[in-house]
């Protein structure tokens, strides 16, 4: 029977107590990020749509195939995004300034000053939640903070 079977991964992490952190970490985060995506405020955008949103916030103007990439998702998926965004008016195409045959996507005010509510209104969720921590699972999760800002960019 191989390492593998008890669930090492062959890596320096792989022991049982380093699984079940692992496995806690990803129950955590799955339902912490199910209810943050409660906390919209437009409930006539997907997640996907506030995705798109919020990468062009992150990255800036992009191509679709671009965006296609770091969204994981395939590219007439996103010409359909982002064709649905740009009737909702929160994305506007450009033409690409290298290549004419490409289109540059870029958010459009009323799409920031939406990121900016939605942020406003998650970190208000996100604080009255954490009201609820002592001072010592304040300084864990503050040290935590950037481990995991380095995950979700892995």
């Amino acid at each position: 029977m191989s390492d593998l079977s008890h669930g090492d991964t062959g890596g320096p992490h792989g022991g049982d107590a380093d699984q079940a952190a692992v496995n806690a970490l990803r129950s955590a985060v799955m339902r912490l990020g199910r209810r943050l995506k409660h906390q919209r405020v437009d409930e006539s955008l997907s997640p996907t749509e506030m995705s798109v949103l919020g990468t062009l916030a992150r990255s800036g103007s992009a191509t679709p195939g671009e965006l296609a990439r770091r969204e994981h998702v395939q590219p007439p998926s996103m010409t359909r995004i982002v064709a649905l965004l740009e009737a909702k008016g929160l994305v506007r195409l450009e033409p690409h300034p290298d290549d004419r045959r490409q289109k540059v996507v870029s958010r459009t005010e009323q799409a920031e000053a939406m990121l900016e509510e939605s942020r406003r209104k998650r970190n208000a969720w996100l604080t009255e939640l954490a009201d609820g921590l002592d001072e010592d699972e304040w300084e864990k999760l503050r040290a935590a903070a950037p481990v995991l800002e380095k995950l979700a960019h892995l």
